[in-house]
């Protein structure tokens, strides 16, 4: 087997992986990136207030997707159930015209996007963040993370927890859930002026931790050994870390962030205007008015935690979703 394409369509953003599989070494596989792409289609814009998707909103959507279609083709993958897997999350499982959505992908796309449930979309989350750290630790490493490991994935619409890898068992997961805040969905319900008021931070604050509460009680969060937070919020928050002149994946790829910088980033974000936002070397345009309440989710997260730091991977669903083509 040879190229398999991974797409990713939230709330937010659509993204795009293709990979080649150019290597078996008995059980060994080895997966090569060729090509990754995100645009910024917000394809949950209004979801949470209206419960549809909007006209403007698809037609977005599948601009990017026929955009999409053209590269699978052109890197010589012919779409099918072996070689291409499109998810739909958030957005997709909340909106009450998600059949309009599904009918365009699969004209566009000729494979039907597959709208999984968030503790799928969790464990997708879990072995694309930690496939790596698992070969690492099969090598008789570590790499300097320690298990179990505790996934974060903050999306648009939802943000997904998932507890693993504890090696104890052969049990990959231990714990997962899902639950609808994320940064798209607390900057409509809450975060409305520029920038937010103290009554609105503080509103969509006690939004998240009433989230947080009914995590804890599924997931031992202050179990986790390590931190790995994954998507566009985490990585944003750890090129600023960084204070890198331009988005860089490579160095942003397991930079750790401690909660001193963090709860910083976080009060500079929550302060600023969309145009001051939109200054920073490493903000992509469709994050702008989206990334202050993406970081209150993260900060407010690790607090949970008891951690002193996190680790933000530009490894996450979408490489889980290029592993499923693989190995099923």
């Amino acid at each position: 087997m040879s190229g398999v394409a991974a797409i990713d369509c939230g709330t937010n953003s659509i993204r795009l992986l293709i990979a080649d599989v150019v290597g078996v070494d008995g059980d060994e596989v080895q997966v090569v990136d060729l090509d990754r792409r995100m645009e910024v289609v917000r394809l949950g814009e209004g979801v949470d207030e209206t419960g549809s998707f909007a006209p403007q909103a698809l037609e977005r959507t599948f601009d990017a997707l026929r955009g999409y279609a053209e590269e699978i083709r052109a890197h010589g993958i012919e779409p099918g159930p072996d070689t291409v897997r499109m998810v739909a999350t958030s957005a997709t499982r909340d909106a009450d015209n998600r059949q309009v959505f599904i009918d365009g992908v699969r004209e566009i796309l000729g494979v039907e996007p597959e709208v999984v449930t968030g503790l799928d979309e969790a464990e997708l989350s879990f072995v694309g963040a930690t496939a790596e750290f698992e070969a690492e630790a099969a090598e008789g490493g570590d790499g300097g993370f320690t298990p179990p490991f505790l996934v974060v994935d903050i999306g648009g619409g939802s943000t997904e927890f998932v507890l693993g890898g504890s090696g104890e068992d052969d049990e990959l997961v231990r714990a997962s859930l899902s639950v609808d805040v994320g940064c798209v969905r607390m900057t409509e319900r809450h975060l409305r002026d520029d920038p937010p008021t103290a009554e609105q931070i503080a509103a969509a604050t006690a939004d998240i931790e009433a989230a947080l509460d009914k995590v804890e009680q599924v997931v031992p969060l202050r179990e986790a050994g390590s931190v790995v937070c994954v998507a566009g919020t985490a990585t944003t928050v750890a090129g600023i870390a960084l204070d890198l002149p331009a988005y860089d994946p490579e160095r942003i790829h397991h930079t750790e962030v401690g909660v001193g910088d963090l709860t910083r980033i976080t009060e500079e974000l929550l302060k600023s205007t969309s145009a001051e936002r939109a200054e920073i070397g490493v903000m992509h345009p469709g994050r702008v008015d989206v990334i202050a309440a993406g970081a209150l989710v993260l900060s407010r997260v690790l607090a949970r935690t008891g951690a002193d730091r996190f680790t933000a991977s530009e490894h996450d669903i979408l490489d889980g979703v290029a592993w499923s083509l693989i190995v099923e």
